[in-house]
């Protein structure tokens, strides 16, 4: 599915002084930061506002102040690009599966491309079988399994070749097998810049840098064992 992209300004994600505010509540407060890793890790508490931070990469939460910047878009006023190049997936796959089929599900992601029906053909098979779905093909989507389903909606993100790829707790909902599974997916086969909100420290601990919110803000940047220890002795 293409080559990993250099870590170029292309590539980064710049937040600066940016608060989120729903319902009269802050979410987040104040968050500065630039990241350029391919495989960045967030983590913290219910309710520390990781899940707010990873939508706002994606445009579907804008912010009440401050500035965000994905990959050279702006993430208010240069929505309809980011779109393009930002893939979400999120923690319950039922959530993203549209159409009746394994296939056509991937093959919704690819309407509007501008690519031919070969190419869409191509482009299907080639990241049904990457992903293990390819016998699945014309299987009903709501036969597959959880850890299926999950590959299922990475392979409709990833069909678009996106050049961020955020991952909200991802694994959350998986027996041990396939959460592991998932994760070597992300960790190790994955070309894309990957934004993963998780629980798992373990799959936390593998990425290139880690980002720590708590109530709201981000208490920490640093290399991942540093950051998920702390945050191991705090929760001790």
């Amino acid at each position: 599915m293409g080559e990993p992209a250099p870590a170029a300004a292309r590539t980064e994600i710049i937040l600066e002084n940016l608060s989120v505010e729903l319902d009269g509540r802050r979410i987040l407060d104040d968050v500065t930061v630039r990241l350029d890793q391919h495989r960045i890790a967030v983590i913290g508490a219910n309710g520390s506002g990781k899940s707010t931070f990873a939508r706002v990469l994606d445009g579907l939460i804008a912010p009440t102040s401050g500035t965000a910047r994905v990959h050279g878009h702006d993430v208010v006023r240069g929505l309809r690009e980011l779109r393009r190049e930002v893939g979400f997936v999120f923690t319950n796959p039922d959530a993203q599966i549209l159409m009746p089929t394994v296939a056509e599900d991937v093959r919704l992601s690819l309407r509007g491309s501008g690519l031919t029906r070969a190419e869409i053909d191509a482009r299907v098979a080639a990241v049904l079988d990457a992903y293990g779905l390819a016998e699945h093909a014309d299987a009903p989507a709501y036969s597959l399994s959880g850890g299926q389903k999950q590959l299922l909606a990475l392979a409709s993100v990833l069909v678009r070749e996106p050049h961020l790829v955020i991952a909200d707790e991802p694994t959350t909902l998986l027996d041990l097998g396939n959460a592991r599974r998932i994760a070597r997916h992300l960790l190790e086969e994955l070309p894309a810049q990957l934004v993963v909100v998780t629980h798992d420290l373990e799959f936390a601990a593998r990425c290139d840098v880690a980002l720590r919110f708590d109530a709201g803000r981000l208490s920490e940047v640093g290399e991942p064992a540093r950051v998920v220890e702390r945050y191991r002795r705090d929760f001790a």
